[in-house]
């Protein structure tokens, strides 16, 4: 399979102080990895480094299997989806207009999330979170991204629109041969549309195993890695 996605012993942080170590990272074309870990863990500030947005201390970041040290906006132009925790979604314009922003066609988005159709004309503030989750994804996917990072779209939203949404992402592996690294509170329903799991821990990587290695382990990894806060803070107090 071909690598979209590969970092080789990458390490970062918030001024001098890393966070993440070392880490070595693989997404392939059409591969789903989601990546694991408590609150702390270092998986927010892995996604951030990988976009660009923070600067690595040391290591590399390749992109198509060519070194990659741009800002986000080169990255972008690369191929790269970002959808972070935050809902990027301008609230005083319509759905309609949110998309017509993203130089999104409307037809596509609606491809998607259908049931988005009849909220194109309301202001991207009154809509919920789930469609303000959809929106912000159908804007990312259809800009066709070969390399999509994802970071707990699920926040806070019903089961059934969790679902509507890691199938969306899954379906743009599959059908669009797109490589997702999928950050994800949901371990259990993240576990079913994954291919490849990473666990992290205090900043470093202790477990790279096959989705379903993940599933007949899921209590272990629950207990071990998951439960709880890291010891190490994601974000240290100098970088408030």
């Amino acid at each position: 399979m071909t690598l979209v996605l590969q970092t080789k012993a990458m390490t970062a942080g918030y001024g001098p102080q890393p966070v993440v170590h070392d880490l070595d990272i693989k997404v392939s074309a059409g591969e789903v990895v989601t990546l694991l870990g408590a609150n702390g863990a270092g998986k927010t500030t892995t996604l951030l480094a990988l976009s660009g947005v923070l600067p690595l201390q040391s290591g590399e970041v390749l992109f198509n299997g060519k070194l990659e040290t741009g800002p986000l906006h080169r990255r972008a132009r690369q191929g790269l989806g970002y959808v972070t925790e935050e809902r990027s979604v301008l609230r005083t314009l319509s759905l309609i207009d949110n998309l017509r922003c993203g130089r999104v066609e409307v037809a596509d988005a609606l491809a998607l999330f259908p049931e988005l159709e009849k909220r194109l004309h309301v202001r991207g503030g009154l809509l919920s979170g789930g469609e303000q989750q959809m929106l912000t994804l159908s804007r990312a996917l259809c800009r066709k991204p070969n390399i999509l990072l994802v970071d707990e779209m699920s926040l806070g939203l019903a089961p059934l629109i969790v679902e509507r949404l890691l199938k969306a992402v899954r379906a743009a592996a599959a059908e669009r041969g797109c490589g997702v690294l999928l950050v994800e509170q949901h371990a259990r329903k993240a576990l079913h549309y994954a291919d490849r799991v990473y666990v992290m821990r205090r900043g470093r990587m202790e477990m790279n195993l096959t989705a379903a290695e993940a599933r007949r382990r899921i209590g272990e990894i629950e207990a071990s890695y998951l439960a709880g806060r890291s010891a190490d803070d994601e974000v240290p107090v100098a970088a408030n």
